[in-house]
């Protein structure tokens, strides 16, 4: 009798097919087996590529002679800690009662990679069928639909190609630009630091993300703050004080003067005080409204999450690195409480929607939302999802957003309170788009004494919306909105210094009012008469960009080397990023642990290390292109292209040779050492005391930069 065989990359995965299948499973030596149905399971990766000496003996040496290193034929190995359990899955897969085999690895570019390394080391026969199961959460129902629906593998060829390309191409990159950088500047980098040596580690995404970190650092080093004086006059409406702030608009005694920093603001602290001066010597002491604009503005629920998204959140709220976020959403995932955690989508399918109630009706049993869900099904505010801008099939890839799934509620019964924070979040996001946007009632003043202009601005949120359900940390932004805004009184001016960038714009100030003062900002109209009490000169100074968080990090990535905030426009650039979701929190997690990167734990700020930055210019003087994040993203783009079949695997096999060819023929002739000792200097007097000795006595670590 034939049988067919389902390969997990897990045994926890391999153990929920086998549930799914309902048949009566024996556990054998590496997996289980019925009367019709064999499971097993990879352990991660059973292959990888050779290292270059399996090739030949010469290569085991370092040496310029055998750089670049270019294999016509590239040669695998069984991973030696593994193999008993890759002999135990070859055996299965070229077992003769076993005719249809179905690939139940991860549903993903990495998923594939790690089945058909297997299969070829294998050499599993033409002549089995091979079928793809595709899923998007580890369910009952849906492993199921994704056994029935499992394409034939070859329609998956493409996505193989792109595989096997990317681990060729970090193979390549990695191997021939760290031995050339290594052979040409490491004894200078390491004696410099007085340290055993450092051999220069370099990657395709992980040399550009240092660079990004590094480019940020000397921003901040080389930004001179610029201080600026604003006044306030301090109004009265109604009994209810406010401030407003002054700017010099056109008909102002101070319009385009040199004085200004910007039209809010004066350049000297003497300037401000000469415009307060005049103001105080007029009589009456009130200013006359001559512009009230009112209207209603509505904010919209966030689209879903994807990875990077709720990687950067669960960094902001919880403190956790990019790594430890997704160790969590994987252990959901794996416990059926969420869906696939590795997508770039921030939307639904088409399909998924129509059946959403299904997720929205388990969640009524999840305490902390019960209410929310059972509101939703009540109004039936989930018939219209797919009609919305949260369903959109262009805009998934491999798996659409994470979400919960509804099920698996009892797991988190022995949930740590960490986890548990977490699966709020995706469950609160996804209970969000729901419901109808938060709406503000917004009211802008401007008023007038005698030439000079005041300006205020007020908000009260009128209907909660979304906000009811939206998670509220406390990590608030600066656009705090719903409970986290109601209470906190900001004057016309609390921000300055705080909020201007590095080009000394500010956001516009917004006070948040309460009911009551918003209903007297309703017989607000022109012409009004406002009492003055007094003046206030504000004095802010201009900020520095902000170093990345762990989770600021991932986004910038995400978004090919831009950080973003806005939601909507970093989803219209999605699929330019650095790297994958599968990948970037393990980029980072090695940059830190080879010491190039240091980060906060407490804070999450990532900040170089002295090594990081010396490693960084070395790159820049030989193989600058790694710093680009645009090249790349260039570089994960044409992958993607691979995927999709619109360019060959042989076309950008070339193109990748012929980059690693000339950039590593570059490194052989450079003369530029000389250059490079400067540049440590330069960068040393930014670090904390580095012993230095011709003996290389070892230091501790790396110096990461002065407070």
């Amino acid at each position: 009798m034939s049988k067919s065989l389902y390969i997990a990359e897990k045994p926890s995965v391999a153990q929920e097919f086998a549930k799914a299948l309902h048949e009566a499973f024996a556990r054998q030596d590496g997996y289980l087996e019925s009367e019709k149905s064999v499971v097993t399971w990879c352990v991660g990766h059973l292959v990888t590529m050779s290292y270059p000496d399996k090739y030949d003996e010469k290569f085991k040496k370092w040496s310029f002679d055998t750089l670049p290193f270019l294999p016509e034929n590239f040669k695998y190995e069984v991973i030696a800690p593994v193999k008993k359990q890759f002999k135990i899955v070859s055996g299965l897969l070229n077992r003769e009662d076993v005719e249809t085999i179905y690939v139940c690895t991860d549903s993903g570019r990495e998923g594939e990679y790690i089945y058909r390394l297997v299969a070829m080391m294998a050499k599993v026969p033409d002549s089995k069928k091979q079928k793809r199961v595709w899923i998007d959460s580890q369910t009952e129902e849906e492993i199921t639909r994704g056994i029935r629906e499992a394409k034939d593998i070859s329609e998956y060829d493409h996505l193989s190609d792109a595989a096997f390309l990317r681990a060729k191409e970090d193979y390549l990159m990695g191997i021939n630009f760290s031995r050339a950088l290594s052979l040409r500047y490491a004894r200078d980098v390491s004696s410099y630091l007085g340290d055993d040596y450092h051999a220069v580690s370099v990657g395709r995404v992980m040399t550009c993300v240092l660079g990004m970190v590094v480019k940020r650092e000397r921003e901040i080093r080389d930004f001179e703050k610029t201080p600026f004086y604003r006044v306030l006059a301090q109004m009265d409406w109604q009994g209810h004080g406010f401030d407003a702030e002054w700017r010099a608009v056109e008909g102002s005694r101070y319009f385009q003067s040199p004085k200004l920093y910007k039209e809010n603001g004066f350049r000297k602290k003497e300037d401000a005080q000469e415009l307060v001066r005049f103001l105080q010597d007029l009589n009456p002491q009130e200013a006359e409204a001559v512009k009230v604009e009112k209207k209603t503005t509505k904010k919209n629920p966030p689209l879903l999450y994807n990875l990077a998204e709720i990687q950067n959140d669960c960094s902001r709220y919880f403190k956790i690195s990019p790594d430890a976020a997704l160790n969590i959403i994987q252990e959901l995932y794996e416990k059926k409480l969420v869906t696939y955690p590795r997508t770039d989508a921030r939307v639904l399918s088409t399909a998924i929607a129509k059946e959403i109630n299904r997720n929205i009706t388990g969640l009524k049993n999840y305490g902390p939302t019960a209410a929310f869900a059972e509101e939703i099904l009540e109004k039936g505010s989930w018939k219209n999802i797919a009609k919305t801008k949260y369903t959109n099939d262009k805009q998934i890839t491999d798996h659409y957003a994470i979400i919960p799934t509804g099920q698996g509620l009892q797991n988190l019964k022995n949930a740590s309170p960490l986890v548990l924070r977490v699966y709020d979040l995706i469950v609160r996001r996804f209970l969000s788009i729901f419901y109808p946007p938060a709406v503000y009632q917004k009211i802008g003043l401007e008023a007038k004494m005698d030439t000079e202009h005041f300006f205020a601005n007020f908000s009260v949120l009128t209907d909660e919306g979304y906000l009811k359900v939206a998670y509220k940390g406390k990590a608030a932004s600066a656009n705090a909105t719903g409970k986290e805004a109601e209470g906190r009184t900001a004057k016309a001016g609390d921000n300055a210094g705080e909020e201007t960038g590095a080009d000394g714009g500010d956001k516009e100030s917004e006070e948040n009012v309460d009911e009551s003062f918003l209903e007297s900002l309703k017989l607000l109209k022109k012409g009004s008469r406002l009492p003055v009490h007094g003046y206030e000169i504000k004095e802010g100074e201009t900020s520095p960009p902000k170093r990345y968080t762990s989770g600021s990090m991932i986004l910038a990535m995400e978004n090919a080397g831009q950080l973003i905030e806005d939601d909507e426009l970093r989803e219209q650039i999605r699929g330019s990023g650095i790297g994958t979701s599968a990948t970037r929190a393990e980029i980072l997690k090695k940059l830190f642990n080879i010491k190039y990167l240091d980060l906060n734990k407490k804070t999450q700020v990532i900040t170089p290390t002295q090594l990081g930055e010396m490693v960084h210019d070395v790159v820049f003087v030989s193989i600058r292109p790694l710093l680009n994040p645009e090249l790349t993203a260039s570089w994960e783009k044409g992958l993607t292209y691979v995927s999709e079949g619109q360019i060959s695997s042989g076309d950008y096999l070339k193109k990748l040779e012929d980059f690693v060819a000339r950039r590593t023929n570059g490194v052989k002739a450079a003369n530029n050492q000389s250059i490079l000792r400067g540049r440590y200097d330069y960068i040393a007097q930014y670090y904390k005391k580095t012993t230095r000795s011709k003996s290389r006595k070892k230091t501790s670590a790396p110096q990461t930069p002065k407070a």
